[in-house]
């Protein structure tokens, strides 16, 4: 191959990487600029690729960006926003702060299962952003706070913001979404384990280990195992959000049974009905996504009738549903909730639209990614690092597969930009390997999540949230290690797994 042409088809990625990481430029420009690159490339370069099938491809990419991914987006940072205006948040933020003040426990119930409840429901940094500061509220060192959501922020991300990492995977492979679910959920259950005992060590060293073992395992066990079953039965939408839940309220019964005496001194009641409306809009779109999963097919598919189907790139439908996608299923919940809780139509409406409009560089970063790695798989530019790729590690690429993931988290900030970035690359190479093609795109998709702790972008959230600006590399250098010791791990796991994926399959 040559290797002229090889460069050509990375530079698009490299100078992601270079832009973000050396010349810190805004993800929204950078990705823009790069969108135009790979265009010239495609058109110009060696793939001779049509302008007009270019352009084609480049609005395909940005219909698949605006939705469902930016409408999720833009829904689960609403409902976030609307928790804080109303004050939700505060109520909330209350009573995860009054169960115990053991902070080992603290940090399972907070950094781990409200930060994985956020993930599953916002993502988008809340995860990181609102357990860090809330864990610096009650105490902690804010270093400490940064790094430890940080950490806890990575297997929730797979199936963060309603699954959209994941659909998006799908969307861009072409493969079955509840397979890549299943798969991925599969991979990472051991991590979820894994990473309550580290974050527990992080907190007081493998000795602080020790008083709370239970709770540890219970914590780790009560989120793999839910998270699994709704992965391989529900799709990919609720996987964290089930699992966090369940996770969050085994560690507080746990903590309520047998840890009784680390609770803190009474204070002013928080009224039953007070906390049921901190929690309705959440409650709702909890409710809601389930209604129209695959577990009530009627439901599903009677929304699913209202939609648009159009042909954009070859021949090929795309379809929009406007009703059965979970952005449109968490507005409406928080509509519903918001009304309830006594806001108004109006200032709700102006809680979207204020988030809409700080959204938007986002969306010029989400829709010109998407787009971009629609063209560099049309024309031919993935197939050509893919063969390079298997050309060079061979039957050993799944060793590498989640490696590449970590790198796109660690470039975009984004489970489902690295997604979008290397799930064609993954597949194309599992192709040429003769292995199985879903596997290697969950690797792919499970790994991703690793590179969230070390992601500029994640840090940038914690520091902001911590009082923390400036210290971004110190917290880098501390979660650089467990970063690639997870994807050592990871890797190694998949590899050696491959032999059994038929005991696996869905």
């Amino acid at each position: 191959m040559d290797t002229l042409q090889l460069f050509a088809a990375f530079s698009p990625i490299l100078w992601l990487i270079f832009s973000l990481v050396i010349l810190k430029l805004p993800a929204y420009k950078t990705c823009s600029a790069t969108l135009v690159l790979t265009l010239a490339l495609a058109v110009f370069g060696w793939w001779e690729m049509p302008l007009s099938t270019a352009l084609l491809a480049t609005l395909e990419g940005a219909a698949l960006a605006l939705w469902p991914i930016m409408i999720v987006i833009v829904a689960a940072v609403f409902t976030y926003n609307l928790a804080q205006k109303t004050g939700s948040m505060d109520v909330i933020t209350k009573m995860l702060s009054s169960i115990t003040t053991d902070k080992r426990l603290l940090v399972l119930i907070v950094a781990w299962g409200f930060g994985g409840f956020l993930e599953g429901v916002a993502g988008y940094g809340t995860a990181v952003a609102i357990p860090a500061s809330i864990l610096a509220a009650m105490g902690f060192q804010p270093m400490f706070a940064a790094i430890i959501c940080l950490v806890a922020n990575t297997v929730p991300t797979a199936f963060g913001a309603i699954g959209i990492p994941i659909i998006t995977m799908a969307g861009v492979t072409g493969l079955p979404v509840e397979t890549i679910s299943y798969y991925t959920a599969l991979q990472l259950s051991v991590f979820i384990i894994l990473i309550t005992f580290l974050l527990v060590i992080l907190t007081a060293g493998f000795k602080g280990i020790r008083g709370v073992l239970g709770a540890t395992l219970i914590s780790g066990v009560a989120f793999a195992l839910p998270q699994l079953y709704t992965a391989k039965y529900m799709g990919a939408e609720l996987p964290c959000l089930i699992g966090s839940i369940c996770s969050m309220l085994a560690t507080i019964i746990w903590a309520r049974i047998f840890h009784r005496d680390t609770a803190a001194p009474a204070t002013d009641p928080i009224p039953a009905s007070v906390k049921l409306k901190a929690w309705l809009p959440y409650m709702l779109v909890f409710g809601f996504i389930i209604l129209c999963s695959n577990l009530f097919p009627l439901i599903k598919d009677t929304l699913g009738m209202v939609k648009t189907t159009v042909t954009i790139y070859g021949d090929s439908p795309f379809t929009f549903k406007w009703l059965a996608t979970p952005g449109t299923l968490i507005i409406l919940a928080t509509y519903i909730g918001g009304r309830i809780q006594g806001e108004s139509f109006g200032s709700i409406t102006g809680v979207l639209w204020n988030t809409t409009k700080k959204l938007t560089n986002s969306a010029v970063t989400v829709v010109s990614i998407v787009a971009l790695a629609k063209v560099m798989a049309y024309s031919g530019m993935i197939n050509t690092i893919a063969v390079a790729v298997a050309d060079t590690t061979a039957s050993y690429f799944p060793l590498i597969s989640p490696l590449l993931g970590a790198l796109g988290t660690f470039v975009t900030g984004s489970d489902t930009s690295s997604n979008v970035l290397f799930g064609q690359l993954q597949m194309e190479v599992a192709s040429r390997i003769s292995i199985d093609q879903a596997w290697i795109v969950a690797a792919s998709a499970a790994g991703a999540t690793a590179g969230k702790m070390i992601s500029p972008q994640s840090i940038a959230v914690a520091t902001a949230a911590t009082g923390l600006v400036g210290s971004e590399g110190r917290i880098m250098n501390r979660t650089l290690a467990v970063c690639a010791a997870y994807v050592l791990i990871l890797g190694t796991l998949v590899y050696a797994t491959i032999p059994y994926i038929k005991y696996f399959a869905v």
